[in-house]
């Protein structure tokens, strides 16, 4: 599976944390894959931490890091550093023998992995999904503005013929808005996918026993979990 997002800091870490951790609950092995960290220091904790944190003794694989919290093509070019392609993230992912492959991008679905060649272009995201022939979850952010980003990631996937999984609002603020309680309603319609969770802003602060309860209620069954949508008024 590809967790993308709306945006960065719209909860992508905590949501491949949340479906780790229900899947490994049930007996499976699971993986994680980070194709490119950005803004961390060699030695300093990246995504991949908080999720072995999160969701218990899952497997992690990073295959690249760069210091720069810019998109990884950006990063590696301002580090003197080889990207990583898109090609590289899929070899990987085949070679890992799990039940579970979850694949946290950076950013959203078309943040370049490398500035592409003369033969081919740019690699992204969206090429690991269709190398992988991998559904992709797509983690959306709460407010105003995020209907746009929505549609336009779910009408960049239907171009390449990729299957849009669902969407999973990653940190549902308490003191929640208009604009934040309606697109619950309206998400699944601007992006032809069901909604498939809500879980609550701050959850990452978790301890991992409350982490995985919060999972359960906050996913639906397609991802482990137990939540249901809202029924329309």
């Amino acid at each position: 599976m590809i967790v993308t997002g709306t945006g960065t800091g719209v909860g992508k870490t905590v949501v491949t944390a949340a479906v780790a951790a229900l899947a490994h609950a049930a007996g499976q092995r699971v993986a994680v894959v980070k194709p490119a960290q950005t803004g961390v220091a060699p030695d300093e904790p990246g995504d991949l931490a908080d999720v072995v944190r999160l969701a218990g003794p899952v497997a992690t694989l990073e295959l690249a890091r760069y210091p720069d919290p810019l998109a990884p093509a950006t990063a590696a070019r301002r580090a003197g550093r080889p990207a990583i392609t898109a090609d590289e993230v899929v070899g990987a992912v085949r070679a890992l023998d799990v039940d579970l492959v979850l694949v946290e991008g950076a950013g959203g679905l078309l943040v370049r992995f490398d500035d592409g060649g003369d033969t081919r272009p740019p690699q992204t995201l969206a090429d690991v999904a269709a190398g992988l022939g991998a559904p992709v979850l797509l983690v959306a952010s709460a407010g105003l503005g995020v209907l746009n980003t929505a549609a336009l990631t779910a009408e960049a996937l239907r171009s390449r013929g990729l299957e849009l999984l669902g969407v999973v609002v990653g940190a549902f603020p308490d003191d929640d808005d208009l604009a934040a309680r309606t697109n619950l309603d309206d998400l699944p319609t601007v992006t032809g996918a069901p909604l498939l969770g809500v879980l609550p802003a701050g959850l990452g602060a978790s301890a991992p026993a409350g982490f995985l309860d919060a999972a359960r209620c906050g996913l639906g069954p397609l991802l482990g979990g137990r939540w249901s949508a809202p029924s329309r008024a």
